[in-house]
């Protein structure tokens, strides 16, 4: 999941627990892990609800100023179905996180003026690109 970049910092120290979305379908599972910067955030519940549904209260436990607010970030696509998504931050080590692997070693270059196999080991290809005989 994608959180505007003010709603970030509450949602790593656990202030914000749910997210009004706006989608054509849900684009979450429960139970599913999704990366926010070094931690994950993972589904609680997703809960198809009304505009209706959106109060003040709800709207300020979501992170935003007001319903007005909210609605600014929360619809900006063509869905229409509104769903109400319930979760948490899971911090990098609780996450799983591991470092970046180092980047494989290439194999050494062979030293100039040796070839990699011998004559009699290479077969010779010919200009069609078979093994000839």
């Amino acid at each position: 999941m994608i959180f505007t970049k003010r709603l970030r910092d509450g949602v790593r120290q656990g202030d914000i627990t749910c997210s009004v979305r706006i989608w054509q379908r849900p684009h979450v599972k429960v139970g599913g892990r999704y990366a926010m910067e070094e931690g994950r955030i993972e589904v609680d519940s997703i809960l198809p609800i009304t505009l209706e549904d959106i109060t003040p209260e709800l709207a300020k436990a979501s992170g935003f100023k007001g319903v007005i607010d909210l609605l600014k970030i929360a619809k900006h696509g063509p869905g229409e179905n509104v769903y109400l998504v319930g979760f948490h931050y899971i911090p990098p080590v609780a996450a799983g996180s591991r470092p970046k692997p180092k980047k494989p070693v290439k194999a050494a270059k062979p030293a100039r003026g040796r070839s990699r196999a011998t004559a009699a080991e290479s077969p010779r290809r010919s200009r069609a690109g078979r093994a000839s005989r």
